[in-house]
């Protein structure tokens, strides 16, 4: 509402109408603009952010005296993310005793508004009314749900596009002109440098959001239940909200590598125009999408920070419930020694057994029918030639661990697989000795099924450098 008492509530409260009133506003403006808007830079460690205001004040006592702002820069970073301002955000990094400064939503939004009222050197509203048309064709094409309505539109675009195409063979091409080029450019870059701090209010949000569940937590005496809802609905209201699906789309389309490519190819284009050059611009626009994914990332690991906080404070109730547990016991015990000396007369308590039998029906592992050896009978004759002795000390290790850890991880991308398709992926190394290896696996495990009415086979090339080939009964391997 915008009646007097909501403004001025908003006006004692508001970080960013307190900036605009403060005696300090051309400063605090001035250099944050100077240091995060204008050179796009998402936040700034304490020691080169004290440097960067030592300079800025440096210059302002030259012109307005020694007395001019008396105090050191660490004093006015603190005084200005302090909770009486709120214009800057002070936080620490995991890992790093340093704090960093980044810029508030409310902060941002000031200065944006400041740097309009500056004149612009050119003002463009052509590319502003196709922008509404463009937006408004969209809206209304996307909610049509007449048929024929929408192919006699793509019809209308399909004839605008052989037309086109039918001028540009016959030589007649239509070039945009310079003016038209630089009001487009000046949008595309107010726009980008607008999602930027889009990513800000969302981290914001999130932050809120993140606070909230810590105060919770500290303060909570209800069950885990209740907690967990609460929170899980307050988040899945931000993620469901309009602001959440729009972030999310905007998520999955920049996170495409094919995007990613098609707007950096994009952008090197339109910086090579003659008249995009003339108005100077910022060459950080160039890497503006990267600039996005980083403020995404900043938003994400919020809410990482978020999930991670409720699983510390489960894991928090879980040690606390089981250290009651353990002194339940405890007094169990105690008051069984007491007893020890003077059993009660009669029967005090009748167990059936000391701990209770588990059986579930759905983890009792399917008949497998035996694995039957084909035995045959062959006259084994003496042999005459001399083996050398070396080939004892010849022998092959294969690690079991190794390849029964291959199956596992192949078994958790699918929920089963062959023996030859195993051995598909991961040829044999050692030759015959690693097949027996697998088929030991497989017969010692229940739920591997041993099909001897189908068979598989596989080569290798034995250390000699020749062709070997084995038949085996078909193995599955199941998770």
């Amino acid at each position: 509402m915008m009646d007097f008492h909501s403004l001025d509530t908003l006006r004692r409260t508001h970080p960013g109408w307190r900036l605009l009133s403060s005696d300090h506003g051309p400063l605090v403006i001035g250099f944050l603009h100077e240091v995060f808007i204008r050179p796009n830079i998402r936040s700034f460690g304490q020691e080169e952010l004290v440097s960067r205001l030592d300079d800025s004040l440096f210059r302002i006592r030259e012109s307005l005296g020694e007395e001019a702002f008396p105090r050191t820069s660490l004093q006015y970073l603190d005084d200005w993310a302090s909770d009486q301002r709120g214009w800057l955000r002070k936080y620490y990094v995991p890992g790093n005793d340093e704090p960093r400064f980044d810029l508030t939503p409310s902060t941002e939004k000031v200065i944006e508004w400041v740097v309009s009222l500056v004149e612009k050197p050119f003002v463009g509203t052509e590319s502003r009314l196709r922008t509404v048309f463009e937006l408004l064709r969209q809206m209304v094409e996307g909610t049509e749900t007449d048929p024929a309505v929408r192919l006699a539109d793509l019809e209308k675009r399909k004839a605008r596009i052989d037309e086109e195409i039918r001028s540009v063979r016959e030589g007649r091409m239509d070039f945009m002109d310079p003016s038209l080029v630089k009001d487009r450019f000046l949008q595309m870059s107010g726009t980008a440098r607008g999602i930027l701090s889009d990513f800000r209010e969302l981290e914001q949000n999130l932050r809120n959001l993140y606070r909230g569940v810590r105060e919770r937590i500290a303060t909570w005496e209800s069950g885990r239940g209740a907690l967990m809802e609460e929170v899980f609905g307050e988040r899945d209201a931000i993620v469901a909200s309009d602001q959440g699906k729009s972030f999310q789309a905007f998520w999955d389309f920049l996170m495409s590598p094919i995007r990613q490519e098609e707007l950096s190819g994009l952008l090197e284009k339109v910086f090579a125009l003659e008249p995009v050059r003339d108005l100077d611009p910022d060459p950080r626009l160039r890497r503006i999408h990267y600039d996005w994914m980083a403020g995404g990332e900043v938003a994400q690991r919020t809410v990482a920070r978020l999930s991670a906080e409720l699983r510390r404070y489960l894991d928090d109730k879980a040690w606390l419930e089981n250290r009651r547990i353990m002194q339940v016991l405890r007094e169990i015990e105690q008051k069984a020694l007491v007893l020890r000396e003077t059993m009660p007369s009669g029967t005090c308590m009748e167990l059936d057994d000391a701990s209770p039998g588990i059986e579930l029906p759905m983890e009792r592992p399917l008949f497998v029918p035996p694995l039957r050896a084909t035995i045959r009978q062959h006259i084994l004759l003496e042999g005459e030639e001399g083996l050398p002795s070396e080939i004892l000390y010849g022998q092959t290790h294969v690690d079991r661990m190794e390849r029964l850890a291959r199956i596992r991880r192949t078994l958790s991308a699918k929920d089963q697989v062959s023996l030859s398709e195993l051995l598909t992926l991961f040829p044999l190394e050692e030759g015959l000795e690693e097949l027996v290896v697998y088929l030991s696996i497989a017969t010692e495990d229940p739920r591997t099924v041993i099909s001897e009415e189908r068979e598989d086979s596989v080569s290798w090339t034995d250390a000699s450098g020749a062709e070997r080939r084995a038949r085996f009964p078909r193995v599955v391997f199941v998770r």
